[in-house]
């Protein structure tokens, strides 16, 4: 019964995340861009453009000229993430990839940092008047519920230890669109209603701008307005 209930709603939160996410992202390309405004200075070729977004979205180039100190955290959270990530790929692949294997100690202690950076990021937006100003509730839910993820996650491999061979097994089995059996362990179904939760509202939520950053204008368009005139295809439909 434990498995059908949680198998029914990891099926619907990914619906909801998958189209969710899907219908953002075409919202977000549809969106016209009638103004060249590249934040200078700007790369004057696309390949110069594509190394300005591959270094604001591995290194928050922007975000470590503004302020080193939200860079630390908010750069720590997320590549602790990354790994985090890839060393969850192990409960939904089989074979597990050898660099799935070599990230596992790795992505094992990145919970405790990504935790931390979390922290930080919360506590700015406590600390400093003016974040704390623009901060809506909505902002400092959604840190919770990140924080209790990292937090219920931890405890399961430090803590309170859980069958993982059946957590994957049932993993693997949704995968295959069957339902398997799942452990009753309080801190592991918590950790995973809090995922479900999470992919829930991923769509809806500020964690958007994830692929939002890719289409950015003042990110990703050309320095050229001097050589060449900028016109939005849907201001080009209007001149023909």
């Amino acid at each position: 019964m434990l498995g059908v209930m949680y198998a029914i709603l990891f099926y619907v939160a990914a619906l909801i995340l998958v189209v969710g996410v899907v219908m953002k992202i075409w919202t977000y390309a549809r969106v016209p861009a009638p103004l060249k405004i590249p934040t200078t200075p700007a790369p004057r070729t696309r390949f110069g453009v594509i190394l300005r977004v591959f270094r604001e979205v591995v290194f928050f180039e922007s975000l470590y000229k503004s302020n080193k100190w939200i860079w630390v955290f908010g750069w720590t959270f997320h590549m602790s993430l990354w790994l985090v990530l890839a060393r969850h790929l192990r409960y939904f692949l089989q074979p597990v990839p050898l660099w799935v294997e070599v990230v596992q100690p790795f992505g094992t202690y990145a919970a405790l940092t990504m935790v931390a950076g979390l922290l930080g990021l919360w506590a700015r937006r406590v600390l400093v008047d003016r974040v704390r100003y623009i901060s809506s509730p909505s902002d400092h839910l959604m840190l919770a519920l990140l924080v209790l993820i990292g937090l219920t996650g931890i405890l399961t491999r430090f803590v309170a230890h859980t069958d993982i061979i059946a957590v994957k097994t049932f993993m693997l089995g949704l995968m295959r669109l069957q339902i398997g059996y799942l452990p009753g362990d309080p801190i592991m179904l918590v950790h995973l209603l809090l995922v479900i939760v999470l992919m829930v509202i991923f769509p809806i939520s500020k964690l958007m701008h994830a692929p939002g950053v890719f289409f950015s204008p003042s990110r990703n368009q050309i320095d050229n307005s001097r050589e060449k005139r900028h016109l939005a295809p849907w201001a080009a439909k209007l001149e023909g």
